[in-house]
C-alpha cells in the first residue's frame, strides 16, 4: 500500500488600505480620462502614462527607486478599494528594479527564443541590460522579436504548437503581468484556480470534492473549449482589458505581443487572433478573459436564473458545472455554445457531455437501482462513487486512464532510450521522474495506479538493462541492484486533497 505523508498551509497576511482624496478631482478634469473614473493617484491623459506629477518632496534630490513589494501592495489595495475604477498611469512602475524582478522570476531553463540569448548569458552583464531594456521601453522603441514555434505531441496524437519567445520579450511581459496581477487578483472569483497565486490543481480537486459532496450538487456538465489559447480574439480582448486600465502604453505593449509574428521553421506569419503557448503573459490574459467571458456570466446569471445550487470550479480553460436540477442543466447546457460564440471561442462537442453523478443508495444493487452513476474527469483525474468500509459511498478518484497509458509508455521509452548510460545516471532520473508522478497523482484512493506505475518502472528497468550486452541480468542479480539503486516507493503525499 502507498505511504502518507502529512500536508500543510501557510497563508499570508493582507495589508489595510489607506485611501487617497483629492486626485479624483484631478483625474476628473482631464480630457483624456475618456469618461471613466480612475483610481486615486493614478490620474494622467491616455497614453502619457509614466510622465505623472510626483510630489515635490520626490523630485528633489538624487534617490534610488522605490521598493519593488510596497509598489505592487499598493496597487493591489487601490485595485479592492475601488473595484469599478479603471487603472490609468501604470507604466511608469516598469523601471529598472521591476525589470530585475521579473527576471528572476523567470525559469532559467527555459529554452531561448528567436534571439538565442538564454537567462544565464543575460545575467552576466544583467545590470547594463536591463538599463538598455528600460531605456527602449521608455523611449518607445521597443519592439518585440519573433516568437519561436515549435510542435509537442498531445495524448490524441495531434500536435500543440508551443510559442519561445526572446528573453527580453520575456522580462518585459512577465513585470507588466506583475502589475495586471495586482489588479485582477482582485476581481477574479474564487472558484478559478489556474495560473493564480497560492492556488494549485490539488485545492481545485480539493474544493471541487467538497462542492459536491455538501452542495447536493447530482448533474455536471463536464465541458471542453475547442483551441482556446489560439482563439482568443484581439480586439475583445483589448476591450475587456480597458475596462480596469487606461494606460496606453501597457495596452500597446500587450497589443505588440499579441501581434508579434510567429516563426514557424522558415515561415515568418503575423496571427490575426490567439496568445502563445509559452509566453509568460498568456496565462494572465486568458483567466482576464475567462474571466469575463464565463466566471461572471456564471455569477451574476446563471446562479441567478437557475432553481436549484449550482456551482462551478475552473482551472484555466478546463472547468466542471454542477447544477442540483436536471432542468437548470440542461438549460446551461444549450445557452453555453452560444455564450462562447459571442467572444469568438468554440465548444469542443465531442469533450462536453451532461453527466449523472448521483451518489448510489446503500445496498447498491445494479438490478434494482439501475446502471452505475456516470463519470468524469479533471485535471487528470477520473472522479467516480466508491464504496467505503462503513458500506456507503463517496467520491474517490484514480489517474485517468489515458494519462496513465501514456505515463507507462513514456517509462518503457525512456528505459529503452536511456539503457546505455551509467547505472548512477539512469537511478538518478527514474528517482526523480516517479517522485514528480507521485507528488501530483498522490492522492488518496489513487494508490492502486500508484502501485502500478512502481511495479512497470521495474520491470521496464530490468527489460533494458538485460539487453544491454553481455552477461544477462537474472531478477537474483536484479534484486541485488535495486538493494544499492533503490526506487522510491508510492506515496499518497497529498493527503489533504
Amino acid at each position: 500500500m502507498a505511504e502518507r505523508t502529512p500536508h500543510q498551509n501557510t497563508d499570508a497576511p493582507n495589508r489595510q488600505a489607506q485611501p487617497a482624496t483629492r486626485a479624483p478631482e484631478r483625474g476628473a478634469a482631464l480630457s483624456g480620462n475618456q469618461g471613466t473614473e480612475s483610481v486615486p493617484r493614478t490620474w494622467c491623459s491616455e497614453g502619457n502614462a509614466g510622465r505623472h506629477h510626483r510630489p515635490k518632496a520626490e523630485r528633489t534630490g538624487t534617490s534610488s527607486p522605490p521598493l519593488v513589494q510596497p509598489r505592487l501592495d499598493r496597487i493591489a489595495e487601490q485595485a479592492q478599494q475601488y473595484p469599478d475604477m479603471a487603472f490609468t498611469t501604470l507604466a511608469h512602475h516598469l523601471d529598472v528594479a521591476m525589470l530585475e524582478r521579473a527576471f528572476w522570476s523567470l525559469n532559467p531553463r527555459s529554452a531561448a527564443g528567436a534571439d538565442r540569448v538564454t537567462w544565464r548569458n543575460y545575467q552576466r552583464d544583467l545590470e547594463t541590460n536591463l538599463e538598455v531594456l528600460h531605456e527602449k521601453l521608455v523611449s518607445g522603441t521597443y519592439a518585440p522579436q519573433p516568437v519561436v514555434r515549435k510542435w509537442i505531441p498531445k495524448q490524441n496524437g495531434k500536435l500543440r504548437p508551443l510559442g519561445l519567445p526572446a528573453l527580453e520579450d520575456k522580462i518585459a511581459a512577465k513585470a507588466v503581468s506583475l502589475l495586471l496581477e495586482q489588479i485582477y487578483e482582485q476581481d477574479f472569483c474564487d472558484f478559478s484556480y489556474g495560473f493564480r497565486p497560492g492556488r494549485s490543481c490539488h485545492q481545485a480537486l480539493r474544493d471541487l470534492r467538497q462542492g459536491l459532496l455538501n452542495n447536493g450538487i447530482y448533474y455536471l456538465i463536464d465541458c471542453d473549449i475547442s483551441s482556446f489559447f489560439d482563439n482568443l480574439q484581439h480586439d475583445e480582448l483589448l476591450a475587456i482589458l480597458r475596462k480596469r486600465i487606461k494606460d496606453g502604453r501597457l495596452l500597446e505593449l500587450i497589443e505588440l505581443w499579441l501581434k508579434a509574428g510567429i516563426m514557424d521553421g522558415k515561415e515568418l506569419v503575423f496571427p490575426e487572433k490567439g496568445s502563445p503557448q509559452g509566453s509568460v503573459i498568456s496565462p494572465l490574459l486568458a483567466n482576464v478573459y475567462l474571466h469575463e467571458v464565463l466566471d461572471q456570466w456564471f455569477a451574476e446569471v446563471v446562479t441567478a436564473h437557475c432553481r436549484g445550487k449550482a456551482v462551478m470550479y475552473r482551472y484555466a480553460d478546463d472547468f466542471i458545472i454542477g447544477f442540483a436540477s436536471e432542468h437548470d442543466a440542461q438549460r446551461i447546457m444549450k445557452v453555453l455554445p452560444l455564450r462562447f460564440a459571442k467572444y469568438g471561442l468554440q465548444i469542443n462537442t465531442e469533450k462536453t457531455k451532461l453527466v449523472r453523478f448521483v451518489r448510489p443508495p446503500w445496498g447498491y444493487d445494479p438490478t434494482k437501482h439501475g446502471p452505475k452513476p456516470d463519470t468524469f474527469t479533471f485535471l487528470g483525474f477520473t472522479h467516480f462513487w466508491g464504496k467505503t468500509k462503513k458500506g456507503g459511498h463517496t467520491i474517490k478518484r484514480k489517474t485517468e486512464g489515458k494519462r496513465l497509458r501514456r505515463t507507462l509508455s513514456a517509462f518503457w521509452q525512456w528505459c529503452r532510450d536511456n539503457r546505455h548510460r551509467p547505472l548512477e545516471q539512469q537511478h538518478g532520473a527514474l528517482r526523480a521522474k516517479l517522485r514528480g508522478y507521485y507528488q501530483y497523482y498522490g492522492v488518496r484512493c489513487n494508490s492502486d495506479c500508484l502501485e502500478l506505475v512502481h511495479y512497470t518502472v521495474e520491470r521496464a528497468w530490468h527489460y533494458w538493462l538485460n539487453r544491454r550486452g553481455g552477461r544477462k541480468l537474472t531478477w537474483k542479480h536484479y534484486g541485488r541492484l535495486t538493494k544499492r539503486y533503490p526506487l522510491p516507493r508510492p506515496q499518497i503525499v497529498q493527503t489533504w486533497v
